[in-house]
Formats: C-alpha cells, sequence, structure tokens
C-alpha cells in the first residue's frame, strides 16, 4: 500500500532538458531533484516526474506537426482543495505558460462535475489539472 512519503513515478519525453526544466521548474513551479546528460527528475507536486531526452518525431517536410491529443495519453494533478487548483490557474495566467485547454467545467450538475485546465509542455506532453466538487470523485 502506499504511504505517505512514498511517490509515483511517471517518464516522459522531452526533446531539449533546457527548455523541460526552464517550464517545469522555472515556470511552473516543480522542484528539480536531479539533471543528467539524458534526463532530468523532477518533484511534480510530490510525485516524481523523469523527463527523458528523445528525438522528436520526424514528420515530412511538407507536413506539418500532427496537434497533440489529450487522449489517450496526458497526465497531471488532482487537487483536493479548490484554492490549490485556483492558485494553479493564478500562476498560469501570471507566468502565461502554454494552454492547451483553458479552464472549463465537466460534467455539470452531475457527482463527477470538475474543473479542468490542460497545459502543453515544450516536448507536446500534456498536463491536466483538475479540482472535482465532490472529493470522492477523485478516484
Amino acid at each position: 500500500m502506499r504511504e505517505p512519503g512514498d511517490a509515483f513515478h511517471l517518464a516522459i519525453p522531452a526533446y531539449d532538458l533546457d527548455a523541460t526544466v526552464a517550464f517545469y521548474v522555472g515556470r511552473l513551479g516543480c522542484k528539480l531533484a536531479r539533471r543528467y546528460d539524458d534526463r532530468v527528475t523532477l518533484d511534480f507536486f510530490g510525485d516524481q516526474v523523469v523527463c527523458h531526452l528523445a528525438e522528436p518525431p520526424q514528420d515530412a517536410p511538407d507536413v506539418p506537426r500532427a496537434e497533440p491529443r489529450l487522449y489517450p495519453r496526458h497526465f497531471g494533478m488532482t487537487f483536493r482543495r479548490p484554492e490549490d487548483f485556483d492558485a494553479l490557474v493564478r500562476l498560469v495566467e501570471i507566468r502565461k505558460l502554454p494552454v492547451f485547454r483553458p479552464v472549463e467545467l465537466r460534467f455539470e450538475g452531475l457527482a463527477e462535475e470538475h474543473r479542468t485546465l490542460v497545459l502543453r509542455d515544450p516536448a507536446d506532453n500534456l498536463l491536466e489539472f483538475k479540482h472535482y466538487v465532490d472529493p470522492r470523485m477523485m478516484y
């Protein structure tokens, strides 16, 4: 069973480690735990995200790079307290972080009602942040 000191671990691609650190640490406020030539490890809201250096997808020269899609792959944080979600929204606005989908209310009037915001990192990884009105809906 997970203990309070345990951390969830997620590995994602990064195409430029300097841009990755600038986004996650300098703008989003995550803590840089470690940096190597081929990856950075971050404290992402209490869990561990490792950004591994990877080659960007190779598109044909005459075909624009495809827009990222939220489904089926994204990651993020579900906040238990509404003020924590609001603080993140303010941070995004102040620091002008790249928004993939602005704040929206989903499943209004249902038990699963929640606000969501989706950001886009420099490698086109999508980060979703949520707050459910009913905290029992977090899982």
